[in-house]
């Protein structure tokens, strides 16, 4: 395994609906990280067909593997690095069952999947109008390193960065496609679930305007101990590329032992009282 990963943000904009110009954008951007000799690329969510296509996602969704999975991992195979990707996924057994899926691809192909668990449906947001909870938080064991998945609103439930982490994640990776007015969320979730995990987690949002909802951008890469190596621009496409060094965590551990101190008890009453709320 790797101990030092090069990571490239490929914050972009989408045109919303369009498979082919996102897979474009999307094959243009691996390929300059790959100049930039980045170990891994991360795209925002449902990078491949923008965030806003309402009952059009219907039409859109595919399955995984899928034609543009295989597209991206041919890229993938070929750059030799790897890629992570939102999309629309239909279910394997009903066509109309969608879920809101990030897909990890690697150099020898598709590795994994995980389909967003929290799904916001208040003020601007109406995912569980199109999409289907997932149940699955998987962890990714790859040659970068053990990999957890999480999507925009995951970040604002501690409990689902926590659970990756008691299973041995590294770093989580974070697509998002939140508009400007939740910024200031994502910044301090980002910090805080790093922190409170001993864990790198990277961020990576969508930029630019769709059906009326702005995208800030503001791609980055957190440390364990919450310091900020990378961010890309605000409100802008940009392909940034940032450094993580696994050999971080051992000494972050020892002094925020936040594992060690962990009280597996309150996870039982946390149940518990969540069911009868």
């Amino acid at each position: 395994m790797l101990n030092k990963v090069n990571v490239a943000l490929a914050q972009m904009m989408c045109k919303v609906g369009s498979k082919k110009s996102n897979l474009d954008i999307m094959k243009r951007n691996i390929e300059q990280a790959k100049k930039r000799n980045a170990n891994l690329v991360i795209f925002p969510e449902l990078s491949l067909t923008g965030y806003s296509n309402r009952d059009l996602t219907y039409e859109l969704a595919e399955s995984v593997p899928g034609p543009s999975t295989r597209f991206l991992e041919e890229i993938a195979k070929k750059e030799e690095l790897y890629v992570v990707f939102g999309m629309p996924e239909h279910s394997e057994k009903a066509r109309a069952v969608l879920f809101n899926t990030a897909v990890l691809l690697g150099p020898n192909g598709l590795i994994g999947k995980y389909r967003k668990m929290h799904l916001p449906t208040h003020s601007v947001f109406e995912e569980k109008r199109y999409f289907r909870l997932g149940y699955k938080a998987p962890i990714f064991e790859t040659e970068i390193g053990k990999i957890g998945l999480t999507i925009c609103y995951d970040l604002f439930f501690p409990e689902m960065s926590r659970l990756l982490r008691m299973q041995g994640s590294q770093l989580i990776i974070c697509i998002s496609a939140s508009p400007g007015v939740r910024s200031r969320f994502f910044e301090v979730f980002t910090v805080a679930r790093a922190i409170e995990n001993t864990v790198f987690l990277i961020y990576v949002n969508l930029v630019g305007v769709e059906n009326g909802l702005q995208f800030w951008g503001g791609s980055r890469i957190i440390d364990p101990r919450g310091n900020l190596l990378t961010k890309a621009k605000y409100d802008e496409e940009d392909l940034v590329v940032g450094h993580i060094d696994y050999s971080d965590l051992e000494h972050t551990e020892t002094f925020v032992p936040t594992l060690r101190d962990l009280r597996p008890e309150l996870f039982a009453s946390l149940r518990d009282h969540a069911e009868t709320l």
